[in-house]
């Protein structure tokens, strides 16, 4: 009795043992999960603050590029219209060109329709050339 009694014992203190090293690895493993949580933890803070990061960038150069376009979409609008407008002055000026010689070649016609008119007119001239 006494032998199953020490072997009763024996066991007791293996349990024991056995269930101090199952506390000791599970306060380990526990200890081992925190920390690769905290390590996790960390990494999904870079990796936000990083996408953050690429996000701002990439909004900025949309905006950046942006204005770009637009201004050069306007400078090629303000050139366009200068274009355009030295276009239409040159068309008016030839059009007031045209129109003066169609009246002085009308005046010109009524006065001059007779000879003495045609002579008045030389003599005029004759004297404007002598004066200058």
């Amino acid at each position: 009795m006494l032998a199953a009694l020490e072997e009763r014992e024996t066991s007791i203190e293996n349990s024991l043992k056995s269930a101090e090293q199952a506390r000791i690895e599970m306060a380990n493993l526990k200890a081992d999960n925190e920390k690769l949580l905290q390590e996790t933890r960390l990494e999904r803070d870079v990796i936000l603050k990083k996408a953050q990061e690429a996000s701002v960038k990439m909004i900025e150069d949309a905006k950046d590029e942006a204005s770009k376009v637009a201004a050069q979409q306007i400078a090629n609008a303000k050139a366009v219209i200068e274009t355009e407008k030295k276009a239409a002055l040159t068309e008016v000026k030839n059009q007031v060109a045209m129109l003066t010689l169609e009246v002085t070649e009308k005046l010109l016609r009524k006065t001059l329709s007779d000879e003495k008119s045609q002579k008045e007119l030389v003599e005029q001239f004759v004297k404007d050339i002598k004066l200058n």
